[in-house]
Formats: C-alpha cells, sequence, structure tokens
C-alpha cells in the first residue's frame, strides 16, 4: 500500500508542473485571443494581416515543433530561456492562436443588426463590445474553449521533450526503474479527474451565459 502511494505521490509532484503550464497558459492565452481576435475584426488591414501571419504560422505547425524552436532553436540566436519558461512562451503563443480564430468566429456570429441598435441607442464601439456583443459571443465560443482545456492539458505531456519533469514523464520513470505499468493507469485517472474538472467549470460557465441566447 505504501509503494502505491509514494508512487502516486511522485506522480502528483509531476502533475503539479502539468497544473501550473495549465494554469499560466490558460491565464495569458484567453485574454490574448480575445485582443487579438478584436484585431482581425478590425478596419485596420495591415494589424489583420500580421494577425492573419500569426494565426496561419501557429496553427500550421506542430506545437513540439514550437517548443523544440523556442528552447533549442532561439539559443542559436542568443535567447535562452528556462524549460519552464520556454514552454510556457510556447504554449501560450499557441492556443492564443487557436483561440483567437474561436473568438473571432463567435463575435462575428452575432447579427449585425445588435451593432445598429447599439449604436443607435448612442453606445460607442468599447461599450457595444463589452455590453452586447461579447457577453454572447462568450456562449457561443464556450464549446469550442472548452475542446482546446482538455487538449491542452494532454498536449502539456509534450514538455518532456526539454527535460521537464510533468505528470507523464514522472510516470514514464517509474515504468522504467520498477518495470511495472501500474504508473501509467494512476497517471490515467488524474487526467481524467483534471478533464472532469475542466469540463465541469465550462459546464457551469455555459449555464451562467444561457441568459444571452
Amino acid at each position: 500500500m505504501s509503494d502505491y502511494a509514494n508512487i502516486t505521490g511522485f506522480i502528483l509532484k509531476g502533475g503539479l508542473i502539468t497544473l501550473k503550464l495549465y494554469i499560466v497558459t490558460a491565464i495569458f492565452s484567453i485574454p490574448l485571443a480575445v485582443v487579438f481576435a478584436l484585431g482581425k475584426i478590425s478596419k485596420f488591414k495591415s494589424l489583420k494581416a500580421v494577425l492573419s501571419a500569426y494565426t496561419w504560422l501557429f496553427r500550421g505547425t506542430p506545437l513540439l515543433l514550437q517548443l523544440f524552436f523556442t528552447y533549442f532553436g532561439l539559443p542559436v540566436l542568443g535567447i535562452r530561456f528556462q524549460p519552464f519558461t520556454a514552454a510556457a512562451l510556447t504554449f501560450v503563443l499557441n492556443y492564443a492562436a487557436y483561440l483567437t480564430e474561436t473568438f473571432r468566429a463567435g463575435i462575428q456570429s452575432i447579427d449585425k443588426g445588435q451593432f445598429e441598435a447599439a449604436k443607435v441607442l448612442g453606445m460607442t464601439y468599447p461599450q457595444t463590445m463589452i455590453k452586447v456583443i461579447l457577453p454572447q459571443a462568450i456562449r457561443r465560443v464556450l464549446p469550442p474553449t472548452c475542446n482546446e482545456g482538455i487538449n491542452l492539458i494532454k498536449d502539456t505531456a509534450l514538455v518532456a521533450v526539454i527535460g521537464m519533469q510533468d505528470l507523464l514523464r514522472a510516470a514514464k520513470e517509474i515504468v522504467t526503474r520498477d518495470f511495472t505499468i501500474t504508473p501509467f493507469f494512476i497517471a490515467a485517472v488524474i487526467y481524467l479527474i483534471i478533464t472532469y474538472g475542466i469540463v465541469y467549470v465550462f459546464e457551469k460557465l455555459e449555464d451562467k451565459y444561457a441568459f444571452y441566447e
């Protein structure tokens, strides 16, 4: 019994890295994606072109390649990051690119008549976005954002390639050391618990914003 407790404890230590990376990515990628989405629907052609190139680049190349480039490639140019910083930067930029397109589609799905109605009421563009458009768009983008949230918790396993002791790598080390597959089952259960928590939070958010439908 103590062996299982020790194994679980070791894996959970790796899980702390996984959760830390998850939280940092969520905190920074979501606001960044909102700003970028607003930029993509703005009237500034040069800004739209830059943002389009950014989303095309990060959505069109593998996350693993981006992680390699940040951690192993940038030092060639004299830019060095600690493993966690490199992982966090890569994940934030990657997920912000995907969420940018999700949020852009959500905003543009709102009927244009609501923009016109808000204008008639004397509301400014920022007021229209904050009070009328975004609350409705949030409700519509929650399901795909939840999917990205689930993908993110699984993608964090990629950080093992740059030497970070995440949840899955911790489990793999014990499997290699003790020649038992039990750690993989424990890791799977932990992933499922975290995923359930993510889904639960998004379901509550959907209930909260159901008013806007």
